[in-house]
C-alpha cells in the first residue's frame, strides 16, 4: 500500500499538489518534503549547478504548511509522484521510491536571518516578464534537456541589483510558484550565503552563484 503524508485538511493537501504541479511546469526535478513539529517545508529546485564545475546558482521555492504533529520526514519525490490520497482527506499518497537530488544537500539555514530591505513585487514581475521573453527567444525548437538548462542558467543565473544582487531567477521562480499576485512588498533578508525572499505566498530562496576554478595565488615566505 503507498505511504501518505497526513496533512492538516484537504485544502492544505491540495496546496502542496499545487506547488508540486508548479515545480514540474518549472522544470524542477524534485520535490523536498521536511516535517516535524507539525509544519511541513515544501521545496523545489528552479536553478541548481550541474557538477563542480558549474557555477550556476541554487534558487528555490519553499511552501510552508501545516502537518500532523506526529509527521517527522525529509526526502524528495519527482514533482509528479505526488497524488490525492482518494481513502484520506487531507493526505497525500507518495510515490514507491524517493530521489536524491545534489541541491538538497545544501539546505537554507533556519535562523539568524538579517533584514536586508524591501522591493516592490512589480520589480520581481517585470524581471520575471523579460526573462521568459529571452528564454523562448532562445531556447529552440524540440531543444534537449541540457540546452535548455544552459538557456536557463544564462537568463536566469546572472545577479541583478533590483534585487540587492540576487539572480535573476527569484524573479523568474516566484512568479512560476504563483507567488506574484497582487501588489505587495517582499522583505529580504540574507543568513550566510544564502537570501530569502518572503512573499505572502511562499519564500524564494537563492544561493551563489559558485565560486569555480583556481583561486588566487597567494605569496609564502620571506619576500
Amino acid at each position: 500500500m503507498p505511504a501518505s503524508l497526513l496533512l492538516t485538511d484537504t485544502d492544505t493537501a491540495r496546496d502542496v499538489l499545487t506547488f508540486a504541479g508548479r515545480a514540474a511546469r518549472a522544470g524542477a526535478d524534485a520535490v523536498r518534503l521536511q516535517a516535524e513539529h507539525g509544519v511541513l517545508r515544501v521545496t523545489a529546485a528552479t536553478l541548481s549547478p550541474n557538477g563542480l564545475l558549474d557555477a550556476t546558482p541554487t534558487v528555490l521555492a519553499m511552501r510552508v504548511v501545516g502537518a500532523d504533529p506526529e509527521l517527522v520526514c525529509d526526502f524528495a519525490v519527482v514533482p509528479d509522484g505526488l497524488t490525492a490520497d482518494a481513502l484520506t482527506p487531507g493526505a497525500v499518497t507518495l510515490p514507491d521510491t524517493a530521489v536524491s537530488p545534489a541541491w538538497t544537500g545544501v539546505a537554507p539555514p533556519q535562523s539568524g536571518w538579517e533584514a536586508l530591505g524591501e522591493i516592490p513585487a512589480s520589480v520581481l514581475q517585470l524581471i520575471a516578464a523579460d526573462g521568459i521573453a529571452a528564454v523562448a527567444d532562445t531556447v529552440p525548437t524540440d531543444a534537449g534537456e541540457d540546452i535548455v538548462r544552459a538557456v536557463r542558467a544564462r537568463v536566469w543565473g546572472p545577479l541583478d541589483e533590483r534585487v540587492l544582487d540576487a539572480p535573476r531567477g527569484v524573479a523568474f521562480t516566484a512568479d512560476a510558484f504563483g507567488f506574484l499576485r497582487g501588489d505587495e512588498t517582499v522583505a529580504v533578508f540574507r543568513a550566510e550565503r544564502w537570501m530569502r525572499f518572503s512573499l505572502r505566498r511562499g519564500h524564494v530562496l537563492s544561493r551563489g552563484p559558485a565560486r569555480v576554478g583556481l583561486t588566487p595565488v597567494r605569496a609564502t615566505g620571506a619576500v
